[in-house]
């Protein structure tokens, strides 16, 4: 008896399925694709419960006859191709015939169409099979709704993401077909609510500006570049050095008007913004590149969303090339108005009678400081000495009984056990003489990890303080409902907040050392870690958002490189510093102290050889 058998070809196909669509967002892509290769100028997209329920897109293209919708739901059926030869120079996005075959495979579809205004033909498909066909009244184009996504496949439904999860994905591709298509009006409701509305506009920047804000929208630089030898041309837009976000989820690359995911091509972009923008943060870039169709494989992907370049180095040359040329011209065009790249520091206030534990923000002030321009730049040193190995540095925080009082006189260099505090040095380093040499104290590291530690183990029974005057934090309308579903972990740490519009929410209370920090940087930040580290487990997923909350909250609460502390805090912070655990580095894994030995400083005096 035969062991192998030919499964029947519904059941095939349902199989198949799954390799064009596997996910909500697919089946949006391929029904959007359509409604543009039937040239339509108005898109309207319906959602409901991340796509899961209910897809619907409406379009005033060319629409289909009777005889064309009953044959567009058969397997490889197809207008855009007669044999694969015609592969190597295709310009549609659809062309195998096998999206709506697959998509009507595993859900409830109904499909409206006219092709001539006069009457127009209704289809409903379960499981791929036509149950009715009826002629009724309606305009020209196509209205198809997918309802009920993977029904009949249990086994497929089971892997699908959150609602939050399959929303966002929607979303993101949402925002490719609106930046790629700028004729095209695009509208977006979700569970009835209209959350998007971008009619057609002259210049993609005003694409930015209707899907996020106009902050960014004036934050872009026009860019362009081409390869005359491989047929390769770079267009777009990307923000300037003065901008950045807290994920990539503003980074769209477009292959002959076809949005794609391509790893070389981010990793060339992030190689044009090196040393311009900060570690771990990524700029907002719009990059069409336009390429001779045979060099170039579209085909690679079953859902096309993936492309292979002939010449990959010169498109990734190209694009690092244009990233660079584009932000030292617009560095150039800024010198040349005369504006200058300075910024401020707020004037610093200190007062010696407050414990050093507290923020210097929050003390009362008793004397200002101007701090001088400092330029934005990063500067990087080199050590002259080794790291302190860890005996050395447990024996310089731990001989020593804590000290109880909160501040000593200034005028007095006290000895407080084996070491003597020196001073200040380049109004960053604490200078310790201590019995094996010259120890030197990061003032910003150690403040932020005694200010770590502060928040970990206190803010299970910590009460936030509320603020006098709430912070409006305004946040991308997919954000909400990542912020919404995470409220526990920011209420778990001092931060409560509610939503007040349609993108705004209202920051009431924050933790007591927490509260002169840039509250808007770091709701942007924890909503990038929300999405970078969505698809770890859910007790590592928390306990990593609460270490980098505690660590951003330590950080822009410390005091800085830069501030001038008396020689009360200077003991203080010492105090504190060894009545902490994890004292020899950051949170950032950066060491808070350094040793010149004197051995070291003997030889560099010849004392020793």
């Amino acid at each position: 008896m035969a062991r192998i058998k030919q499964l029947p070809l519904h059941e095939a196909q349902k199989i198949a399925a799954g390799e064009v669509v596997d996910r909500p967002a697919n089946v949006v892509k391929e029904l959007v694709e359509n409604a543009i290769d039937a040239g339509a100028t108005h898109i309207t997209l319906h959602i409901i419960d991340g796509g899961k329920e209910l897809i619907r897109v409406i379009d005033n293209g060319c629409g289909m006859s009777p005889e064309d919708a009953r044959l567009c739901f058969l397997h490889h059926a197809t207008s855009k191709i007669t044999s694969v030869h015609d592969l190597s120079s295709i310009n549609t996005f659809g062309f195998r015939g096998e999206a709506l075959s697959s998509i009507s495979a595993v859900s409830h579809v109904t499909l409206l169409t006219n092709e001539d205004g006069i009457e127009g033909t209704k289809l409903v498909l379960h499981a791929g099979v036509i149950e009715s066909e009826s002629v009724v009244p309606c305009v020209q184009g196509t209205d198809i709704t997918v309802e009920q996504l993977f029904y009949n496949m249990p086994a497929r439904k089971k892997f699908l993401k959150t609602r939050d999860t399959e929303w966002r994905q929607i979303v993101h591709l949402f925002q490719a077909f609106v930046l790629d298509y700028q004729s095209i009006h695009f509208k977006m409701y979700s569970e009835g609510s209209e959350l998007y509305n971008c009619p057609p506009t002259q210049h993609v920047s005003q694409r930015f500006a209707q899907l996020w804000d106009a902050t960014l929208a004036q934050s872009l630089i026009e860019v362009s570049g081409q390869n005359s030898a491989y047929k390769v041309h770079v267009r777009g837009l990307i923000s300037n050095h003065q901008y950045y976000r807290y994920d990539r989820s503003c980074m769209y690359f477009f292959v002959n008007n076809r949005w794609v995911k391509n790893i070389a091509l981010t990793k060339a972009l992030t190689k044009g913004y090196l040393n311009v923008i900060p570690a771990d943060r990524y700029p907002a870039v719009c990059l069409f590149i336009t390429i001779d169709p045979h060099e170039v494989d579209i085909n690679i992907h079953p859902r096309k969303e993936e492309v292979q370049f002939l010449h990959p180095r010169s498109v990734e040359t190209l694009v690092t090339q244009v990233v660079k040329n584009g932000l030292e011209r617009h560095l150039s065009e800024q010198i040349g108005k005369e504006v200058t790249f300075y910024q401020e520091k707020k004037p610093i206030s200190y007062s010696p009678d407050m414990p050093f534990s507290m923020p210097l923000s929050m003390q009362t002030p008793s004397f200002e400081i101007d701090a001088p321009f400092m330029p934005i730049q990063t500067v990087s040193t080199t050590p002259v000495v080794q790291a302190a190995s860890l005996g050395i540095q447990e024996q310089l925080f731990s001989n020593n009984e804590p000290s109880n009082q909160s501040h000593m006189p200034q005028e007095i260099t006290p000895i407080l056990g084996n070491y003597t505090v020196l001073g200040q040095f380049n109004k960053t380093y604490i200078l310790i003489e201590q019995e094996q040499g010259l120890f030197l104290v990061d003032q910003h590291a150690a403040h932020e990890r005694i200010l770590y530690e502060k928040f970990a183990n206190r803010f299970e029974n910590n009460q936030p303080v509320a603020l006098l005057f709430p912070i409006m934090v305004t946040v991308a309308l997919d954000d909400l409902d990542i912020l919404a579903s995470h409220y526990y972990l920011f209420s778990e740490n001092g931060i409560m907040w509610q939503q007040i519009g349609q993108n705004q929410i209202a920051i009431s209370s924050l933790p007591v050392h927490a509260k002169e920090i840039d509250v808007q940087e770091l709701i942007h930040q924890t909503i990038g870690w929300l999405k970078e580290y969505k698809q770890v487990d859910k007790d590592n997923f928390q306990k990593i958002i609460h270490e980098k909350l505690h660590a951003q909250m330590a950080c822009k609460a410390a005091v800085k490189a830069g501030d001038i502390l008396t020689m009360a805090h200077m003991e203080q912070l010492l105090a504190d510093l060894m009545q902490t655990p994890n004292r020899f580095t950051c949170p950032h894994g950066r060491p808070t102290g350094w040793l010149l030995s004197l051995n070291e400083i003997e030889r560099k005096f010849k004392r020793k050889l």
